[in-house]
Order: structure tokens, then sequence, then C-alpha cells
């Protein structure tokens, strides 16, 4: 028998409940949950002395369970005349004192301030169904009235799912009357006792009436799930509001995983109960076609500082990582910076119940969940600075260990905290200037007693770039043509885009000949490169505190002849809600591109980091620069988005690839000079195997 409305109107019709419990009979309905779900919450704050009113009581035993307990002195209301025969025949003779009236809630006949508590448990829900006017009327008919009967120091307790427009009239209501409010979430998605399901968590609002006190802070709180946790205290409606919609997310994605398998990754963070600040980042990769029956699920700890790497960074590594390790589900975890973890086995022990909240369908009882991690430690990450700039917010720079021994120095904005914005790689001081490592013996007895002698010992190695695309950006200066090639020849290059400024040292430092000139529009990015990432400035390289727009267009302005032999883009878009991330969209528009044209000489070469997710997006890019530049060497980079463009202004000096190949193998060669350090990695020629002309 359906026992349903065919909409959630019918839910606020008295007809609709009178016709309901009619079919239903005398058997109770527990609408969110029983008293063995409630009661915990409940006898927080109902003494047994109080006066009660529950509204909306339908045929529900909360109220025979609650009397039962020692809270007898209370008052059920409800619309339907069925319901309210029923429960007095039910109870006369049991419950001499609870009575139940025929009345509708919204306009009680209850003198001012009667009762100590009132006790709703969905009925607000039934009510509000809808956000139209009359609606929302009714609503304040009945929240109006609630507030009327309590006393001062009275407490409204409302059972609800806290849908958005529920949430927003509650909270609204009486933070504007000075009440104080409270949320407790009284269960996940399941109601055990009644058996009901619902996609959404079941709350308790505690509303207190107290008198308004000017100057006096209201308290908005959200409380603990457990009984030895801390409330979390909001300081505003809204951020109360915010953090029920983040359980309620994180109810709904729960619900999803336990259901079935997704074919696509799930994402959710998890919030420290004080401090409100995100601790734990889960990313739920399932593998349905892993052979092993007995594989089911398995939690991955990212070591802090190693998150974003393609591997633990990016879906389509996390997606390695899983068909890799063979597991259905994998639960991968990211530490947040600003967060204490002491051990491996704190956050095991931390995870350990929630993490389980996440398995797999299926999952056989008393499973042996294993903790995987690339690594035996949670790795190491040290806050150096934290500043804020006017165009890009907050940022951090950070040292953190990386794969192995060594360390790097990341410049972070917190806006897009999984970007790394620049990094460089620390070595051991007395290394610096490509020394080699002394009195071996020695050293081995002076070992670091602790992480911050560690870190204060390292300096930036500037012949080592960590990141591949510049590697490429590079290797596209092979593309000049001899003399060009020779790293003590003159050669202009203009980099748009500094970062933490890499790049440009990197073009200072090896070729010996060149005139820099980086465009940075970012003052607090020029302080950070200078004072963390060992940047400098000299007769061969400066620096313009300018948009690069405007600054190419004054150049094309001002010179009477091409002036450039290299212009580079390395410059990323602030608007993450694009499909093109670097660089901005007014960079790669025709009439700029003709300008970057004007600026570079005939047998230049322009080269431009390219981050398009969009396919379609990033075929009219191309389209577009090819317009300018007719001839164009496409270089990916292998595991990452990035693609660098290297683009000449005419197409007639197209070269074999073999002939690029070979160009590259003669730069390197000629960059290894005696006395400067050389990244045996870095193989210029490897950095062609995968370019392609469009």
């Amino acid at each position: 028998m359906n026992l349903l409305p065919r909409s959630s109107k019918e839910f606020s019709s008295s007809e609709y409940w009178e016709q309901f419990f009619r079919r239903r009979g005398e058997r109770a309905f527990e609408w969110y949950g029983g008293y063995l779900e409630l009661c915990a919450v409940l006898h927080k704050y109902i003494k047994p002395k109080d006066k009660v009113l529950v509204v909306g009581c339908g045929n529900s035993e909360l109220s025979e369970r609650l009397y039962d307990a020692g809270c007898q002195n209370l008052t059920n209301i409800d619309v339907s005349e069925v319901v309210i025969r029923q429960m007095n025949e039910h109870n006369a003779s049991r419950r001499p004192n609870m009575t139940y009236q025929l009345m509708d809630a919204t306009k009680t006949t209850f003198t001012d301030s009667q009762f100590q508590a009132v006790l709703d448990k969905g009925t607000l829900d039934a009510i509000l169904t809808d956000t139209e006017a009359d609606t929302l009327e009714t609503a304040t008919k009945l929240l109006t009235e609630i507030g009327r009967v309590l006393q001062c120091g009275g407490r409204y307790l409302c059972v609800s799912l806290a849908q958005a427009h529920v949430l927003e009239k509650l909270i609204t209501q009486f933070s504007q009357g000075g009440w104080m409010v409270r949320i407790h979430q009284v269960s996940g998605n399941v109601s055990q006792e009644s058996g009901s399901q619902f996609p959404l968590p079941v709350f308790v609002f505690v509303m207190t009436k107290v008198k308004q006190m000017p100057g006096f802070p209201q308290v908005f709180e959200m409380m603990p799930d457990d009984e030895g946790g801390k409330s979390v205290r909001c300081g505003s409606p809204n951020e109360l509001m915010d953090m029920v919609k983040e359980r309620q997310s994180y109810a709904l994605i729960r619900t999803r995983l336990i259901q079935n398998p997704s074919s696509s990754e799930v994402s959710l963070d998890l919030c420290d109960g004080v401090s409100g600040k995100t601790r734990y980042t889960f990313h739920v990769v399932d593998c349905p076609t892993t052979r092993s029956h007995s594989n089911h699920f398995a939690i991955f700890i990212v070591p802090q500082g190693r998150e974003t790497e393609w591997l633990f960074g990016s879906e389509t590594g996390r997606k390695q990582l899983a068909t890799g390790v063979g597991f259905r589900r994998l639960l991968i975890v990211a530490l947040h910076r600003d967060q204490q973890y002491d051990s491996m086995e704190a956050i095991q022990s931390e995870l350990s119940a929630k993490v389980l909240e996440l398995a797999p369908p299926g999952l056989p009882d008393n499973q042996q969940v294993p903790f995987l991690s690339a690594g035996g430690d949670i790795g190491i990450r040290t806050v150096q600075y934290r500043g804020r700039s006017e165009l890009s917010g907050e940022y951090v720079v950070e040292d953190v260990r990386g794969d192995g021994t060594s360390y790097f120095r990341r410049l972070i904005f917190l806006s897009n905290q999984n970007v790394v914005q620049s990094e460089v790689r620390l070595l051991p001081s007395n290394t610096h200037s490509g020394q080699k490592k002394k009195r071996k013996d020695k050293k081995k007895q002076q070992k670091p007693t602790s992480k911050v002698e560690a870190e204060t010992t390292h300096v930036i190695d500037k012949s080592y770039l960590c990141c591949e695309h510049h590697k490429a950006m590079i290797s596209g200066l092979s593309l000049l043509h001899n003399p060009g090639v020779a790293p003590d020849h003159h050669t202009s290059v203009l980099v748009v885009g500094l970062g933490g400024g890499s790049l440009s040292l990197f073009i200072h430092d090896y070729f010996l000949g060149s005139q820099v000139e980086a465009v940075e529009i970012d003052s607090a990015v020029l302080d950070v490169a200078s004072s963390w990432f060992g940047f400098s400035l000299d007769d061969r390289l400066k620096v313009h505190l300018a948009d690069g727009l405007s600054h190419i267009n004054d150049l094309a302005e001002k010179v009477g002849k091409a002036s450039y032999d290299v212009v580079m883009f390395d410059v990323d878009s602030k608007d993450t809600s694009l499909g093109m991330s670097c660089p901005p969209p007014a960079f790669v528009e025709k009439k700029f591109l003709q300008k970057v044209h004007k600026i570079l000489k005939d047998d230049g070469i322009f080269i431009l980091n390219l981050v398009c997710r969009d396919p379609v997006l990033k075929r009219k890019v191309i389209n577009t620069i090819r317009e300018v530049f007719p001839l164009i060497y496409v270089q990916k980079i292998e595991d990452e988005v990035n693609e660098i463009l290297l683009c000449r202004p005419v197409s007639d000096q197209s070269r074999d690839l073999s002939d690029l190949i070979e160009s590259a193998r003669s730069l390197e060669k000629q960059l290894k000079r005696p006395g400067m350090l050389w990244d045996e990695s870095f193989v210029l020629a490897g950095m062609f195997k995968s370019v392609h002309i469009v």
C-alpha cells in the first residue's frame, strides 16, 4: 500500500494526514527515528518536571516513551481528529497525566509562556514544503506561536531533515529574535529503530528563548557527534548553516558509495571538529574490475607535502595508483597544512571509524582494512612564511620532503591549494655552487638532531628545474638557429610570469650571453622570489612590475623593429572556472598575438605554456595562434596537462625532427660547463620525443 503523498505539498494538508492515519490504522509511524535514537538529545533539554507541548504528534510513540521515562507533563496536539481519538483511547488509562488535543499548531489556545519545552518531530518539515508566499506565512505563524507559548529560558526542539529552505527559515527567524541556536546531528541517514531511510541525516535544532541584552553575543553552536567531543561555536548564522550543509553533503556521498560503486572519483573534505578547518581530503576511487575477491577496501595515506604530485594530486594519477594496488575501492587520504599529525598510527586511529562509513557494498563483517602509504611516515612539511597578495590572496612558502631524501620549497596560493605556483629543490649548504661534499665521515657524525636543524642547512639549487614544463620551454631554445643556440651568444629573452623566478634564473645562469626581462604583475610574487627562492637582479636580469598584456602592447607601440629572440608565456589565470588555466584567455586573442609577433625577431621563437582541459577550447586556441604563427611545434608533458607550444613567426624555417634532437644534444653539451651543477635527469633531446607539428 502506498502511503506517501503524490507531492510534497500534500504534507501540509490536514486532509492528507486525516486520510493517512485512517489507512495506516493504529500502527505507530516514526518520522525521522524513534525514542532510542532521539532520547540522548531530548533528555539533555527536557526535564521531568517541564511542561512540554508536542506539536503534530501523530501516532508516534515518542510521547509515550518520554512519559514512561519520567516526563509526564505532556500535552500533544494534532490536526487529525482520527489520530487524536486513537491516541486518547490508547493512553487514557495507561498514562492519565498525558493529554491529546485536536488543535492547529499555528493558532493554539494556550496562554503566553505556558510551556518550558516544545517538541516538534517533522511538523515544520511537513508544513514548510516549498518557498511560496503562503507556505512561508504558515511556517512563520507556527514558529511565532511556538515562541509565544514558551517561557523565557524555554527550548524549542525541532527534529528535521533541514532541507535548504527549512534550514534557512529556522536559523533566520530565531537568530533575528536573539535566541540561542544549537544543532545536534542524531543519525547518519538510516533510522535503526523505525527502519525508515532518508538520503539526508536527521538533526535536532535546539532554540533557547533568552532575554536580549545589548552587547551580549548570540550563541550559534554545532554540537559534537560523540559524547566526549567539543562543540563548534560559529560566528554567524550563515556559518552554522554551512556546517549543516557540509554534513548533508557527506551523508549524500556516503549513501551513494554504500549503494553502489562509482565509475568516477568522489572527493570530500573532513574538517577539524574544533577549528572547523579542513583536516583531511578523501578521494574515493573504485576499481570494480579487480580480480582478487579478498581485496575489498584499503586506505592510502599520502605523506604531507606530496599531495600535489601527479600520482596523488590528479584524478588520472589516483586512478593509476588504485589500479596498481589492486583493491575494489581505494580511499586516498591527503593531509592538510595547519594541522598537527603525531604519527601514522595516530592518523589510523583517528580515521578507523570514519573510513568504514565509506566502505564498498558487500564488505564482509570484521574485514581487516589495510592502511597503505608511500614510505613509512607522514612526511615533513614546514611553513616558512605566510603572506597575502592583493591580487592573489593568502599564500604560504613551505618546505617539504619529497620522494626519498630530497627537499623542496614551494609557493602555494591558498585559493588553489592543489597547485604548486613555484617550486625549487633544496640542497645541503656544503654542496652549494657545485662544490662536492667534503669530510663525509665527519658529516656522518653530525646528523641533524631536529627537523628545524635539517631545514636550516639547505640552500636553493638553481640548476634544478622542478617543473617539467620549464624543462620543455628551455629545450625549445634549440629551435633558435645557430649561432643563436650558443649559450654565450647574445640572446634577448622576455618572460611573462615570474613565479619563484626559476625559469628566468636558469636562462640567466646557463645562457651567459642572455639578456632576460621578466614581467610580473604581482609585487608580492617578486618579494617572495627574492626572499625565499634565491632570485636576484643584475645587469642581465631585470623585472618589470606590470600587467603582461599592457607591457607587450606598450612594447609593440614603441619599438621600431623586432627586439626579442625569445618570448615566453608562463602565466596562469586567476579564474578557475575556465577550461583553460594557463594562460588567461586575453593572452591568446589574435590582436594581442599580433603584438607578440611584432616584438619578435623573424628567426625568433614564441614559447607558450598551455594548460587547457577543454579539447574544443584548446583546438580553438591553437587555430588562433596558427593564424599569427604559421609553424607550431607542440610538446606534450608526460603525466601532466601542460603542453608547450613552440611557435615560429615564419613557416619556411621548419627543420626535420632529427635536426631538432641533434640541436638539443649540442645545446646540452654547451650548457654543461665546468663548475656548474647540472641535473642529469634533464636531457634536452629527450624533451622532443613527444613533439608534433600542428
